[in-house]
């Protein structure tokens, strides 16, 4: 193991130096590698790759991956306003909102974007605001999973979705409206690394996706997830894609071509990104060594929220013995502002540069000014060369809303 951190062929302490603390750093090889991994592991012929934009929704990096050829899965109108800004087709997003307003409801189909439906009393609301046109609908498969009880998307306890047992009324509002069914959509949970739910899930999309005619597509969601725990093992994505290939092959040689959608976040982003943080406090008291950091939980919030692992490392001093068993903390006035608890590191001193690793998703994009501390910068590395891809706030971004 080397004893240095680098990201792409430069020294995570350079960059670190360069443009500051905290600070995200991505790997672009990497996002790419991961695209590149997914779309040559499944061989079905019509499968198309949304990103789930929710999981970093950076400029640039909607830019790298639009020029992959992916799409964007959006659930919010702003993140469709973002998509387009950037240059994506509308008929490459997809919106699927949750509890979405009539204001929403217009304010996307009025880009041209498809509107997957979330519920029955929004398929009603949209049909008497827009018959006569196309949608998706999205189906709680009676299926979830995840790495965290807030992340479990489908099944009895989810909000999400219009219950699989349900499609009698889905075509009774259809047929009232004159709607035209053109895709069915689910998603299960976020962080799977077991093919099994997923396939389950798919089963019983495919058993609902057979009531209606004329699909073009059949959407399976995201959810797939990275190992964040050194005893994780990856997804083993060469034989979810023949499993999904042979699945999707059958069922349209049977009922019809269909695409096949899978949206992506996590396992495109994830491992690209670390928050490099510096620590600037040693405590010790009769039961504990807190590290504190110059970053938060305003900044990663997923430890503190998911109780979700992050690996650590002390970028200059990777292959040392770990020594100590510390907490990792950040500078936010709240006791569960903690990164690691009762985690084994190496020594630490103050001034040394930490690095909390696949924190590419759901890093940025969930911050906050949480005690009125301004966002990080972002900064794009590839190769030997970086550039910063959005610049540190200041105080004046932060009141600037009030005057």
């Amino acid at each position: 193991m080397k004893d240095i951190l680098y990201i792409g062929q430069i020294k995570a302490s350079e960059i670190a130096d360069k443009y500051g603390t905290p600070l995200y750093v991505y790997n672009e090889d990497t996002i790419k590698r991961n695209y590149k991994n997914l779309i040559e592991n499944i061989k079905y012929p019509k499968t198309e790759i949304y990103y789930a934009c929710k999981a970093n929704y950076n400029l640039t990096i909607l830019k790298i991956l639009k020029g992959l050829g992916a799409g964007i899965d959006a659930v919010s109108p702003w993140e469709v306003e973002l998509s387009i800004h950037i240059g994506f087709s509308p008929s490459k997003i997809f919106f699927t909102g949750n509890n979405v307003t009539d204001k929403e409801i217009k304010y996307v189909k009025e880009h041209n974007v498809l509107i997957n439906i979330d519920s029955l009393s929004e398929l009603k609301r949209y049909g008497k605001m827009y018959p006569n046109s196309k949608i998706s609908v999205r189906i709680n498969p009676n299926v979830g999973a995840g790495h965290h009880i807030h992340v479990i998307t489908g099944g009895p306890n989810s909000k999400f979705g219009i219950y699989y047992n349900r499609t009698d009324e889905i075509k009774q509002i259809v047929s009232d409206y004159n709607l035209d069914i053109i895709g069915v959509h689910m998603h299960i949970g976020s962080g799977i690394l077991e093919p099994e739910p997923f396939l389950l899930g798919i089963k019983s999309l495919l058993t609902t996706a057979k009531e209606f005619n004329k699909l073009d597509f059949i959407d399976i969601g995201g959810g797939l997830g990275i190992p964040y725990k050194p005893e994780e093992k990856p997804l083993n994505i060469k034989k979810f894609g023949q499993r999904l290939t042979e699945i999707f092959t059958s069922y349209a040689k049977k009922h019809g071509d269909v695409s096949l959608r899978l949206e992506l976040g996590r396992y495109l982003v994830a491992n690209s990104g670390v928050l490099i943080t510096r620590v600037n406090t040693v405590k010790k008291t009769p039961y504990k060594t807190f590290i504190g950091t110059d970053t938060g939980f305003n900044h990663l919030i997923r430890p503190m929220l998911y109780n979700a692992y992050h690996e650590i490392v002390v970028v200059d001093k990777m292959a040392q013995e770990k020594t100590q068993m510390v907490n990792i903390c950040g500078n936010i006035c709240e006791n569960g502002d903690l990164f690691a608890k009762d985690r084994p590191m190496p020594d630490i001193e103050e001034g040394d540069l930490l690095a909390i690793m696949n924190a590419g998703a759901y890093g940025f994009s969930m911050s906050s000014n949480y005690n009125f501390r301004p966002l990080p910068a972002e900064v794009l590395v590839l190769g030997n060369e970086m550039k910063l891809i959005r610049r540190r706030e200041t105080i004046e971004d932060l009141w600037r809303c009030y005057e």
